[in-house]
């Protein structure tokens, strides 16, 4: 049997076993095992055996667990509460101000947590009901919740991108740092937006009245002291490493010890808190090892079977397609995997293709991570079955329905196609920066 064909049949078998509601790592890695075996016997067991020891002495793993940690502390302990009463109070006065706070917040949640799940959460239970009870148009705020959230695996410390690097074989430092100016820039595009349409149609964010905001100078200032303790933390972790002081893994350190600190300072560290956060914890931990050891065994197989190498002859060789046009294609296949399946999950079952594929087209693959993860985010929160939205679903209040989710989101994913046109056009807002810092 050809080896293409053994690739595509490898490839259909892991669609179809993620297709039946198995797990993910369950499907990459039983194909990747099953496949290995069969090709070359009983030492295709060395295949997975060396992928766990990859993963075991990948020092930069160890970040992961940190930031998770670091996340739960600040939310389980409501720190991220303290945000938004700040933003309420002093962003309140201003046209669509809460609805802009909402997006600030998600930022701040990202820094914190790195994973979007946590910031759609938060902002579902916190920002949401805030919103309509202040009159915002439904549409409105279930599109900025759902944008918002976006954000958590572009800004760092993104779980996402680790996880990438792993996989892409990437350093970790130089991906988050490639994430901060297009998540800001696509945060500061979400911002403009929201702040014109509320000034074409002032029905749709109204400025909170002066009486819901009547308190005093120092409890104002109270809240924005409480609401700019998140961002210390943040600078407390990020300041050592960009300055050279700490590697990755201290930098996370720092980070989950000024959490810990932070809960216990404001009389939040309870047991409840603490057990919650270690066992969440641990178990996305755990599954982002499964899937990244699966990952790398799949991976494995199909380098040696010399896959790439077969698709990039079709592309390049037979079909004569342009470079730029090869990426686009990429792009629109993660738009349509993202129906059904979420980030982890798309990184893992292409990377082995695409990843080899952009480096020997000649695209940057720190540049191409950021644009991986901008692509994804549209992916699942695009109509009809976009992950994020049946999360939304889940999450949001009951007059909010299903066509309302799915309306409220045309708009920003729009936005986020903007962004993602910037990043192709100029790959040096993501690069700048990376480029400055390890340049010194």
């Amino acid at each position: 049997m050809p080896y293409e064909l053994i690739a595509l049949l490898m490839f259909a078998s892991m669609m179809l076993m993620l297709m039946t509601g198995q797990r993910v790592f369950g499907a990459i890695g039983g194909v990747a095992a099953m496949a290995a075996l069969m090709l070359w016997g009983t030492g295709g067991s060395d295949l997975p055996f060396t992928a766990a020891m990859k993963v075991m002495k990948w020092f930069p793993m160890l970040t992961l667990p940190m930031f998770i940690f670091m996340g739960y502390i600040l939310s389980e302990s409501r720190i991220a509460d303290d945000l938004y009463k700040m933003f309420h109070v002093w962003m309140g006065p201003m046209r669509g101000g809460l609805a802009i706070g909402t997006i600030f917040l998600m930022v701040l949640v990202s820094a914190m947590n790195g994973l979007s799940v946590a910031g759609m959460a938060i902002g579902a239970t916190i920002a949401l009901p805030e919103l309509l009870k202040r009159n915002y148009d439904k549409l409105m705020v279930t599109g900025v919740v759902q944008a918002g959230s976006s954000l958590g695996i572009l800004v760092p410390p993104s779980v996402v991108l680790v996880l990438y690097a792993m996989i892409a074989r990437q350093p970790v430092g130089q991906l988050w740092l490639a994430g901060i100016i297009p998540g800001l820039m696509m945060a500061a595009l979400f911002v403009v937006y929201i702040y014109i349409r509320c000034r074409i149609q002032p029905e749709l964010g109204p400025a909170i009245p002066d009486a819901d905001r009547d308190i005093t100078k120092r409890e104002k200032y109270r809240l924005l002291l409480a609401g700019l303790l998140p961002i210390g933390i943040f600078a407390s972790m990020m300041a050592p490493f960009l300055m050279g002081w700490t590697g990755l893994v201290e930098s996370s350190a720092i980070g989950a010890m000024a959490a810990l600190l932070a809960a216990v300072f404001k009389g939040r560290m309870t047991r409840s808190v603490l057990e919650t956060s270690v066992r969440q914890t641990l178990g996305i931990s755990c599954m982002f090892m499964w899937i990244v050891l699966a990952a790398l065994a799949f991976g494995a197989v199909f380098d040696g079977l010399g896959a790439v190498k077969a698709i990039e002859g079709l592309f390049v060789e037979q079909l004569h397609l342009n470079p730029w046009v090869i990426l686009i294609i990429m792009q629109l296949s993660f738009i349509l995997m993202g129906t059904f399946l979420d980030d982890t999950a798309m990184l893992v079952i292409v990377a082995p293709l695409y990843v080899p594929l952009v480096g020997t087209l000649g695209f940057d693959l720190i540049w191409y991570g950021v644009l991986y993860t901008i692509t994804t985010q549209i992916a699942y929160m695009t109509p009809p079955f976009g992950y994020n939205l049946f999360l939304m679903r889940a999450m949001a209040p009951p007059e909010i329905s299903l066509r309302d989710i799915y309306a409220s989101i045309t708009p920003f994913v729009l936005v986020m196609v903007l962004a993602l046109i910037i990043l192709m056009v100029f790959p040096q807002i993501a690069m700048w920066l990376p480029n400055y810092v390890y340049g010194r």
